[in-house]
């Protein structure tokens, strides 16, 4: 993001498909953001390493704070859960906490600076922060979208407060990027390329 803002004043993000994860949160750092009936963002459920695969952290935390939940109200843990709970790493799930409020950080920091920059809503810089941070809440809730792959489309991206540039019924627009997008996919996948950056050069 640091470095888009070093070359650029503006950054607007281009979803024609859909930008999951992390990019998700890349997104947040724009102007704008365009989409269109078609495109989805994803959870922000950080995937951390455990040693062996990638999982989680949200779904970490939430099992950990469900047995101790459990065990305040004094209803006594099983010798699963007990079990369970004897073999977590405490620095994993520090790490788990870190990397959570990380992701949420940076949303709020994003979407204050770039994304709620025009304000329409003639929100105060306290409130466009409680915005800023109800919509890092929800797109991190994995009790609500289940799974970290999940589409979210851009009527319950709106619904949560995300200003969306749609550009559904431009004709014309809709008619580029999807020409650009398909240009682009078509070129990676013949390449069998895992990443690609098509910029300006000037001489």
């Amino acid at each position: 993001a640091d470095i888009n803002r070093n070359f650029y004043e503006e950054v607007y993000f281009v979803v024609p498909e859909h930008a999951m994860s992390a990019g998700t949160v890349f997104c947040m750092s724009g102007d704008k953001i365009f989409m269109d009936y078609a495109s989805s963002l994803g959870p922000i459920d950080p995937q951390i390493f455990n040693g062996k695969q990638y999982v989680p952290a949200l779904g970490y935390l939430d099992k950990i704070q469900e047995f101790v939940e459990k065990s305040s109200s004094g209803i006594p843990l099983n010798s699963v859960e007990l079990f369970f709970l004897q073999q977590q790493d405490l620095a994993f799930l520090r790490l788990c906490e870190q990397q959570k409020a990380l992701t949420v950080d940076l949303i709020e920091k994003w979407l204050v600076e770039y994304g709620f920059k025009n304000n329409e809503e003639k929100l105060t810089l306290e409130e466009q922060t409680r915005k800023a941070q109800t919509i890092a809440k929800e797109l991190g809730d994995n009790t609500k979208w289940l799974s970290h792959g999940r589409y979210i489309n851009i009527k319950r991206l709106k619904e949560m407060g995300l200003n969306i540039e749609d550009y559904s019924n431009n004709e014309n627009l809709s008619k580029l990027i999807r020409e650009y997008n398909d240009l682009l996919t078509s070129y990676i996948m013949r390449g069998n390329m895992t990443f690609f950056l098509n910029s300006k050069i000037y001489f």
